[in-house]
């Protein structure tokens, strides 16, 4: 067997080798997981900062705005917004395997589903009426 490594995808394996000082097994060096990470620049965390920011400024204005029943389903709407940034770029998952992307995903599906129950459950009620 030969002194290098086959990747896939052109991946970089970590592993003592290589400079990295985490220790594999042999068999377990063409896992997927164990790749070189993703490095985000400090701009793009910066312009997420201030995307956040601009969402947290909007919430506060709309909380103004009478919207009447829509008001609870506009600030769900940007809090959902501003909770994707946060999974996409904070949590890395915008440079994630698509398992977790998927995993991710059907988390905010399920979610999503049951905010639109609990709205649904909401708008439906006769308040007063009875």
């Amino acid at each position: 067997m030969s002194d290098q490594v086959k990747t896939n995808n052109n991946l970089k394996p970590v592993d003592a080798d290589q400079g990295n000082l985490d220790m594999h097994d042999a068999p377990n060096v063409m896992n997927p997981e164990h790749v070189a990470h993703h490095i985000v620049s400090p701009t793009v965390y910066l312009m997420i900062f201030g995307v956040l920011m601009v969402g947290t400024a909007l919430t506060a204005g709309m909380a103004y705005v009478p919207l009447g029943a829509f008001n609870a389903p506009v600030a769900i709407a940007i809090a959902c917004t501003k909770a994707v940034f946060v999974v996409l770029f904070f949590m890395h998952v915008k440079y994630s395997s698509k398992l977790v992307k998927l995993t991710v995903s059907a988390g905010f599906f399920t979610f999503l589903v049951l905010c639109m129950m609990s709205l649904l459950d909401y708008v439906s009620r006769a308040w007063g009426r009875w």
